[in-house]
């Protein structure tokens, strides 16, 4: 079956940086959409950033644009998301996931059919 498994959440301090991991398997990754989401209590989930098959095309929200890096590498199944300068208002769990193959990039959940477990970012003041 499908299985997205993030990694590299964790406690920084506001200014750091993480690198989060996706590994994917179960689906033909190098032919699949990939987005990230995060959701903070009380708030709607959202698209930080997403990447088409090829990593050729990429979306940021606002919220990232200029300081998180989509990219992915096809031979090992992984997407990365890479977080500078983070923000308090970064904290929230960051989701992987994956949406049906030779779609077109997309920025929205209901788009997505396949989701990780979730990592815990927390960026302290």
């Amino acid at each position: 079956q499908v299985q997205l498994v993030e990694s590299g959440g964790g406690l920084v301090q506001a200014g750091a940086s993480l690198r989060l991991s996706c590994a994917a398997s179960g689906l033909p990754f190098s032919s699949s959409p990939m987005g990230w989401f995060r959701q903070a209590p009380g708030k709607e989930r959202e698209c930080v950033a997403a990447i088409n098959w090829s990593g050729g095309n990429t979306y940021y929200a606002d919220s990232g644009k200029g300081r998180f890096t989509i990219s992915r590498d096809n031979a090992k199944n992984t997407v990365y998301l890479q977080m500078n300068r983070l923000k308090p208002e970064d904290t929230a769990v960051y989701y992987c996931a994956a949406s049906a193959p030779y779609s077109r990039l997309r920025t929205r959940a209901h788009e997505y059919g396949y989701w990780g477990q979730g990592t815990q970012v927390t960026v302290s003041s």
